[in-house]
């Protein structure tokens, strides 16, 4: 970055010649002739004084060009000057190059793609498509949809699924075998963000984060900003929650394993950002504040402006002890701070970050056991220019060093920096290396203007959501009951007394409020929903239910006419309860396939995102880690037992045909009739020894891990070709025999009967929000 653009206003005069002997002060001004734009318009933020920043405005779908903006130097010109053969004018909306894309075809092939031009992708034969079949340019310079993908297979064993070329972009690299690496550069004009190497590790993922090709004037919607920062910022919200709830007025709090939150918000008040941006940007800081305090944790905040100096507007000191700062008080010193009460316009981004460095090493040095469980989350609002005080990399690094404690592996969750860039001009090469790197998270967002940030951050923090955040969990086990229980909040036990007085149990999974997910073989027709118990929490019993609903295509005694004993297709139901339950650390609904909610624990970003793309992205690889829970009745408590799905054609097939000779009535003739597509399946000893679910398992989730924090339930236990658990749940984690399969309920399968009562939004009880298609 030039770094001439910006300049300090105590250099803003210059000496003039002399009169009456003596040199005077007088003022520099920039002309103004021959600035105008075509097809637009500029506004001053200090008239054609020198250091004032002159921006270009252009309408929705163009873009100014050559220059987003103009400083008055002190020499009483215009950087970058004006150019006579290059007019200053609008220009359309441009997005990066598709025709990138390998094993396949792009069309229409254009030298360049403009705001609505629509593409699409088809793969040479041999090859399957994943992401986007059809992308639009859209108006803040990027394609709709997802990074489209011609391969072969999606993954496996030994290795990661081709992660694609995003629009602009060029990769080195074809191998996408375990430690193999691949690495990214971004055609001229354009700016990488996100990862510029990755590497495939062993779990079959790749490092970092998908990189994207970016323009001067390329920026994120809201919509993005609200499900990428959203979500994480959530996560560490609760994460951050005392078991005892607290509020915002400083009344003690229980600390936790899961510890405390400091947020350190820095805002840049120089020059180069208008007052007019500053405004919106402290409206929306005040907006954020006030919806982390409906969480129950109590934030420790510091608040600064940055220029050439620090104003710190909220100390962070002010929230240790006993009188904790009330957040009215917040609000009021927010509101009460003048943009023009500022000395001077420079830039010292460096001092920002050496400001929170040392309010941190205050805290360390006061409670190092306390400073411990705290999480830190750093948030600056920044076009990322400076012109004094150096890089704040090197700062950067002591704070990641305060933090991790020579222990980064174990405490990176304990940091998160993120920052909004706003402004007329971003410099995106000087943000990158400040904001956090961690894999499938997103940690740098570009605001087309800080109007959206307000209602941005209103949607980001859904009161609605605060409690019910689904699939999160405190991520530690100690074996106890206790962490168990907020390690799998979603348990639920069902018990459930048959008209003729027989008893049996299931499992379930906590999917809303109002209802249980669990399989319908549970259940009887005439069963009454009064004779339900439900055990979740820490024995927390919900007698009585308002009403089972067994899927209307079940039918245990379907295929009885043609041998087969009993018929498991669509064993899924639901027990709607009389009352929602109340959600607390160990009571947490699980995400299920096609929400909206679910996307948000995925990172699955965008307005057109699909059913399709949840599933490609679960369901991945050709064996698919997954688990399940069973009940140790030598410990008396709940253990955790893993196993592997068979997802390719080949795989699947040869799970499934051990039912021809397991099942009484099943052949190889019928077997795909019995077994449908309905089902996943798992068990045997190859490639690994999977475990084996027992009678007293039946209905419960079979789900997936997708990071530390996050929890998608895939399937429902249904079936199963061998008991290998005498008299009921086993004292141990009970492993396959060479031909046991289990047999599960394909979630995404019977996604409309879930949509038609847990999307329902008539009812009494808060629906979710399940995806167009």
């Amino acid at each position: 970055m030039d770094f001439s653009v910006l300049w300090s206003l105590s250099a803003a005069l210059l000496i003039c010649p002399l009169y009456m002997g003596v040199g005077v002060l007088c003022a520099v001004t920039c002309n103004e002739e021959s600035m105008g734009m075509e097809g637009g318009s500029y506004t001053l933020t200090r008239k054609l004084e020198y250091g004032s920043i002159m921006i270009y405005h252009c309408p929705e779908g163009y873009y100014p060009h050559p220059a987003l903006t103009r400083a008055c130097l002190k020499s009483g010109t215009w950087k970058p000057p004006p150019q006579r053969r290059r007019i200053q004018q609008c220009k359309m909306i441009e997005c990066p190059n598709p025709l990138v894309l390998e094993s396949g075809s792009v069309l229409p092939v254009q030298s360049q793609y403009f705001v609505n031009n629509k593409t699409t992708y088809e793969c040479y034969s041999g090859y399957s498509l994943r992401g986007s079949a059809s992308r639009v340019c859209q108006t803040n310079g990027k394609w709709s949809g997802g990074t489209p993908i011609c391969s072969r297979d999606s993954g496996g064993e030994d290795r990661c699924a081709d992660p694609g070329i995003p629009a602009g972009a060029r990769r080195s690299g074809s191998s996408f075998g375990i430690d193999d690496e691949l690495s990214y550069r971004c055609d001229d004009s354009l700016h990488l963000l996100g990862s510029k190497t990755r590497v495939c590790q062993e779990n079959g993922q790749w490092t970092g984060t998908e990189p994207k090709c970016y323009y001067k004037h390329t920026y994120d919607t809201a919509l993005e900003i609200t499900e990428a920062f959203g979500s994480a910022i959530r996560e560490s919200l609760q994460l951050a929650a005392p078991i005892d709830d607290t509020d915002q007025e400083g009344k003690k709090i229980t600390i936790d394993k899961a510890g405390k939150l400091n947020m350190y918000i820095a805002m840049d008040i120089s020059d180069s950002i208008a007052e007019n941006e500053f405004d919106k940007a402290r409206n929306a800081v005040k907006k954020l504040i006030t919806k982390v305090s409906s969480f129950s944790v109590s934030p420790n905040y510091e608040i600064l402006f940055f220029a050439s100096d620090v104003l710190e507007v909220v100390n962070i000191i002010d929230f240790s002890g006993d009188k904790r700062k009330p957040l009215e008080e917040v609000l009021d010193d927010l509101d009460n701070f003048k943009y023009d009460a500022r000395d001077n316009v420079g830039t010292n981004l460096n001092l920002a970050f050496k400001t929170i460095l040392e309010r941190m090493a205050i805290q360390k040095q006061r409670n190092e056991k306390l400073f411990t469980e705290v999480h830190h989350v750093l948030i600056f609002f920044t076009d990322g220019a400076y012109n004094m005080g150096g890089s704040p990399e090197n700062t950067l690094a002591k704070i990641r060093e305060s933090v991790y404690m020579n222990n980064k592996t174990e405490r990176d969750k304990y940091l998160d920096v993120y920052v909004f860039g706003v402004g007329s001009e971003i410099f995106d090469e000087d943000i990158a290396p400040l904001v956090t790197k961690r894999n499938g998270e997103r940690h740098y967002f570009k605001v087309k203007n800080a109007i959206e940030l307000e209602k941005t951050f209103d949607e980001i923090i859904d009161e609605s959501q605060v409690v019910s955040l689904c699939g999160l969990h405190r991520n530690y086990d100690d074996t106890t009951p206790n962490t168990i229980r907020q390690r799998y909040p979603w348990m639920a036990r069902i018990d459930n007394t048959h008209e003729d007085g027989k008893a049996s149990k299931c499992m379930g999974s906590i999917v809303s409020r109002r209802f249980i997910l669990t399989a319908a073989h549970c259940f009887k027709f005439e069963d009454n929903a009064d004779n339900i118990r439900v055990t979740i929490g820490a024995n927390q019993v919900v007698k009585g239910a308002s009403r089972i609903i067994l899927h209307p295509d079940y039918n245990i005694n379907g295929k009885k006419d043609d041998g087969i004993k009993e018929f498991y297709d669509y064993d899924v139901a639901l027990i709607k309860l009389k009352d929602d339950v109340n959600f607390s650390n160990d009571i947490r609904p699980i995400c299920i396939p096609c929400t909206k909610e679910t996307s948000g624990a995925l990172r699955l970003v965008g307005e057109a995102i699909t059913c399709k793309q949840q599933e490609q992205l679960l369901f991945k690889n050709p064996l698919e880690e997954v688990s399940f829970i069973s009940y140790d009745k030598k410990e008396q408590m709940d253990q955790r037992s893993d196993a592997k799905l068979k997802l390719q054609d080949q795989l699947r097939d040869n799970c499934i045909e051990s039912a021809a000779t397991q099942v009484e009535g099943i052949t190889p003739l019928n077997l795909k009739n019995v077994v449908t597509d309905n089902f996943l399946c798992t068990g045997g000893r190859q490639p690994t020894r999977d475990n084996v679910a027992c009678k007293g398992d039946s209905g419960g989730a079979v789900f997936k891990d997708y990071d530390e924090y996050r929890t998608i339930q895939v399937g429902v236990i249904s079936w199963g070709t061998e008991d290998l658990c005498p008299g009921g749940n086993s004292d141990f984690k009970q492993e396959s025999s060479e031909k046991s399969r289990d047999f599960h309920i394909n979630l995404f399968k019977v996604v409309p009967f879930l949509k038609k009562y847990l999307g329902d939004e008539k009812q009494d009880y808060q629906p979710l929000q399940f995806l167009e298609n």
